[in-house]
């Protein structure tokens, strides 16, 4: 770990400490780190000196080491034995670029093996099969050289070392393994080939101390060149150079064929007791003595024999036959049931028809054609159809072909085409079937597609319903709510007679005054003089006559009731005219009134009293609300376009509205009156919605209240008239 965090420093800071860019090769330790450094420090100086602007350098890794500085990209080439790379060439995709060739008395060689060995005294110990009981130190359990080589021998020979050796243990690297052996402290060692020899020429032992357990004589390497190492196994390419999977392929291309280049006696060579590289070997015999290990990465693939897939799947192989077995028993009692259904269908299919008969709704049946496909009883009784006259007929030419208005109706705009070509259902709320008589049937009605099992339309099922019982009610209740309407202005008029009454009389007072005026003239000496003075007096009498009656036209055009038709309404004309009417009774309460009407505001198709009448209750609920107040009393009526609608606002400045009265306001009965019916806000939030528009409240308790009509333009309304 202490190297892995070393590296990391290293690579964050050399690009400060020197302009080249910085090559780190992880090397396995196995003979210790100083060794490791020493054999390689060398060919890291060779490949800078061949590829100027890049700075190698030597890392150290121990056996588990390797695979997170593989792993974290903390290496950029990793030299390696091969079984260590066989894992990281499938788990990081490392690819080898060189194999080395190891060198030993100036003798080239590109592959290697294991050697089992004990002391010289040892003379038990001389095949593999002596081993049996005996205790022995292998280098690492990833160790391709130093433990698995080893593995691979004694299986061959039956022997299973974890359950029939003594003890097995690991020294870490090479030199300690064969120390320990020397030393007595293990019966058997096992080290890669070289380390023996190595060791001796550096003085450190004697090979007349060890023997040599199933030594192998006369390997040759090709056909004729005798292998010159002592060794107990098979032999296995070298070591190889690879690249990480982050590496360049370009650098990777240029340190391969720099190693290439690299001559045997390269003083890099010699300090690394190699001599030189060669083109990457085939590693196949790698993987079979792993695979035959069952160790990574193939510890989960085993050989199987047919006994073997008995043995271990006993329990799936009986069940398959029992599963068989009641496959059998199933086939014959489906074939049994499958007569059953069809009987059942058939009963199933009496019981479908006895069941749209009995609904009420008139439903039938469409293909992708237009054509009924089914109808039930109802149908026939409400359009005057027989079934046999509908189905695998055009059901838009006999039912749908005409709008209520005469106009011809496109079977391309039928609603019924358009749910089996878009697959979507829709519902039609008012519309009219043509009876077999010829009369038009209003009707709702829903259009659902029929689906098949990949979900398109193969057609539709068309639900509907004569509505003529239901439109007389709602014409009935539109004629009550009118009624009641009526009422409440009969009402309101009753509340503002005294007002009227008063506005009335001026006008009269002034009439009676003038005509005495014109009389007393008249009958005076001076009287045929005074003729000017008598047309003047009389211009007077005929203003105060007209303004009396204006005040009675605007009286009886409220208080009648509203024809039941709509019509185009001049909305500022409209506010104007109402505020006139309610001129005295602001004059009286001493309200000042702010109007802001926006300009060229256009016309809505409406029922011009029943808004005359919405404006007028809030207007007095507006006056009311300000009776209590002792500075300015301030009725604010403003009116705009906004998008395709009119807004109305009509504000105060009263003691406003406390939260919960209005969440209860339009609520009918409810009211801020102390003699209100609370019936007004109700009956006026409904005509706004019968218009299509909304009603709302905004108000704060001793701030005020706003009340905003919304009443949405039809395109013919969209101008100015």
């Amino acid at each position: 770990m202490r190297r892995l965090l070393a590296l990391l420093v290293f690579a964050t800071f050399s690009p400060l400490l020197c302009a080249e860019e910085p090559v780190t090769i992880g090397v396995l330790s196995h003979r210790g780190d100083e060794a490791t450094v020493a054999h390689w420090s060398k060919t890291a100086e060779y490949l800078g000196e061949q590829l100027p602007g890049f700075h190698f350098t030597i890392v150290p890794l121990d056996f588990d080491e390797v695979d997170p500085a593989v792993g974290s990209g903390s290496v950029d080439f990793i030299l390696v034995n091969p079984a260590i790379y066989v894992n990281l060439e499938v788990r990081h995709r490392v690819s080898r670029i060189a194999t080395m060739k190891n060198s030993w008395k100036g003798r080239p060689y590109n592959l290697f093996g294991g050697v089992l060995f004990a002391r010289a005294e040892r003379y038990d110990l001389n095949q593999l099969t002596d081993l049996r009981g005996a205790t022995m130190m292998a280098v690492d359990e990833t160790s391709l050289g130093g433990f698995m080589m080893a593995l691979r021998e004694l299986k061959i020979v039956g022997i299973n070392a974890y359950r029939e050796l003594g003890k097995i243990s690991f020294g870490g690297t090479h030199d300690n393994v064969v120390m320990a052996v020397r030393e007595g402290r293990v019966d058997v060692g096992t080290v890669r080939t070289d380390i023996l020899e190595r060791m001796q020429d550096e003085g450190r032992i004697k090979l007349s101390e060890f023997r040599i357990i199933n030594a192998h004589e006369h390997t040759t390497i090709g056909e004729h060149e005798n292998f010159p190492l002592v060794h107990s196994t098979t032999l296995y390419p070298e070591w190889p150079f690879s690249k990480v999977r982050h590496t360049p392929n370009s650098l990777a291309t240029s340190v391969s064929v720099a190693l290439a280049r690299m001559p045997q006696d390269h003083p890099a060579a010699v300090a690394g007791n190699y001599a030189g590289w060669t083109i990457p070997l085939d590693y196949q015999p790698v993987h079979d003595l792993l695979r035959e290990l069952q160790l990574p990465p193939y510890q989960h693939q085993e050989r199987f024999t047919l006994i073997d897939v008995v043995v271990r799947y006993w329990g799936w192989i009986f069940g398959g036959v029992v599963l068989l077995l009641f496959m059998v028993v199933m086939t014959s009692w489906v074939l049994r049931l499958n007569r059953a259904l069809k009987a059942a269908k058939t009963q199933l299919e009496l019981q479908h028809a006895l069941i749209l008969d009995s609904v009420a709704d008139g439903i039938y049946g469409v293909d992708t054609e237009g054509n009924a496909t089914f109808v039930n009883q109802a149908m026939e009784s409400l359009t005057g159809w027989r079934a046999d006259e509908l189905i695998g007929r055009n059901q838009h030419l006999l039912l749908h072909h005409t709008h209520a208005d005469g106009s011809h109706f496109p079977s391309g705009e039928c609603p019924v085409y358009h749910t089996f070509r878009d697959n979507q259902a829709r519902y039609v709320d008012d519309d009219v079937f043509w009876h077999k008589d010829g009369h038009s049937i209003p009707v709702e009605y829903s259009s659902t597609p029929i689906r098949n099992a990949r979900g398109e339309a193969t057609g539709a099922v068309v639900v509907f319903r004569n509505i003529s019982e239901r439109r007389r009610a709602a014409e009935e209740s539109r004629q009550h709510q009118n009624e009641m309407a009526h009422v409440a202005r009969l009402s309101t008029m009753g509340e503002m007679a005294s007002g009227i009454a008063h506005e009335l009389n001026q006008p009269l007072s002034a009439i009676s005054n003038y005509t005495r005026g014109c009389i007393r003239m008249l009958q005076s000496a001076e009287g045929i003089t005074q003729v000017g003075q008598m047309v003047a007096a009389m211009e007077q009498v005929a203003g105060q006559a007209e303004r009396a009656g204006e005040i009675i036209r605007q009286l009886r055009r409220f208080v009648r009731k509203e024809a039941p038709e709509s019509d185009w309404v001049d909305i500022e004309e409209l506010l104007r005219s109402l505020l006139k009417f309610v001129q005295p009774e602001l004059r009286k309460a001493r309200v000042k009134l702010d109007l802001k009407l926006e300009s060229s505001l256009p016309t809505l198709w409406a029922h011009g009293i029943q808004l005359e009448q919405v404006l007028l209750n809030l207007i007095r609920n507006a006056i009311d609300a300000m009776q209590d107040n002792e500075g300015e009393r301030l009725l604010r009526v403003h009116a705009c376009q906004e998008g395709s609608a009119v807004v109305i606002e009509v504000s105060d400045n009263g003691h406003g509205i406390s939260r919960e009265v209005q969440d209860k306001l339009f609520t009918p009965f409810v009211t801020t009156k102390k003699q209100g019916m609370g019936l007004g806000l109700s009956i006026s939030k409904g005509i706004i919605e019968s218009h299509g528009g909304e009603m709302g409240l905004h108000s704060k308790s001793g701030v005020g209240t706003t009340f905003t009509i919304t009443i949405p333009l039809r395109r013919e309304g969209m101008t100015h008239e």
